[in-house]
């Protein structure tokens, strides 16, 4: 399928490694200009490089993104550095944690405010076709391991795309949202808990009818097709990428 995404402009947030630079990754394949940021100059530059041997043209930087001047400068920048923006998938997250209130506050300005405060500088610059795709969590549908942070500020994203899906539509731009299961990544999480808690490991694997996690790889893949034309006439949907990991039935 051709998902007709060629000379759109992304910008996307924590964009390498992981889930991010797979989908950093896959926009460019599909010949999407990129620009984006994360926290290490080396992995910016890293990435930037190999982004741009894939013949489109890609821009980053070093960005906290709970530095608000910092990150709406780089937004501004971003967009004249492309010539305009199409796609925003603010990806970035702080994770999960049970570190209390600390922790509740880095998931809301990092996960929440960084989005939102992304949502209002793009929305008014995109024009008829732009798409938005926030990135939450099956943790926030669903139990999940236990109270914390991380679960309800992704739940109140799936909830935030949804109103602004229903007030930018007549504008002909698209947001919708993704909810990942648990994603194996080279030294994420999952590995981490992988060595060092096998058992939490194999119980959720365990969960997981397909009998495996997903790889960011397939994430993106869910990314890019709601972000692109191929999926026009969806809006304020919540695609859940988890291999059967929920048991809820979505009516």
């Amino acid at each position: 399928m051709d998902l007709q995404l060629s000379g759109k402009r992304a910008i996307i947030t924590g964009a390498t490694k992981g889930i991010g630079k797979a989908i950093a990754q896959t926009l460019a394949q599909e010949g999407v200009d990129i620009a984006l940021c994360a926290r290490n100059l080396d992995e910016v530059e890293t990435t930037i490089a190999g982004l741009k041997q894939l013949g489109i043209n890609a821009y980053g930087e070093v960005v906290d993104i709970q530095n608000k001047q910092a990150y709406e400068s780089w937004l501004a920048k971003s967009v004249e550095q492309l010539g305009g923006i199409d796609l925003f998938v603010p990806n970035v997250s702080a994770g999960g944690g049970m570190d209390g209130e600390e922790n509740w506050q880095r998931c809301f300005e990092i996960d929440m405010l960084g989005t939102v405060r992304g949502c209002e500088i793009l929305l008014p610059l995109m024009k008829d076709g732009g798409a938005i795709c926030l990135i939450s969590s099956t943790a926030a549908v669903e139990n999940f391991i236990a109270p914390q942070a991380y679960n309800s500020i992704k739940a109140g994203l799936i909830n935030y795309a949804k109103h602004l899906s229903q007030l930018h539509a007549p504008r002909k731009i698209r947001v919708n949202t993704v909810s990942p299961g648990p994603v194996f990544i080279e030294e994420g999480a999952w590995d981490q808990i992988k060595e060092h808690m096998p058992e939490l490991y194999d119980t959720t694997v365990g969960q997981i009818p397909m009998g495996r996690m997903a790889s960011a790889e397939e994430i993106a893949n869910g990314v890019a097709f709601l972000l692109s034309p191929a999926a026009g006439f969806i809006t304020g949907a919540n695609l859940r990428i988890d291999g059967g990991f929920t048991k809820g039935i979505q009516y």
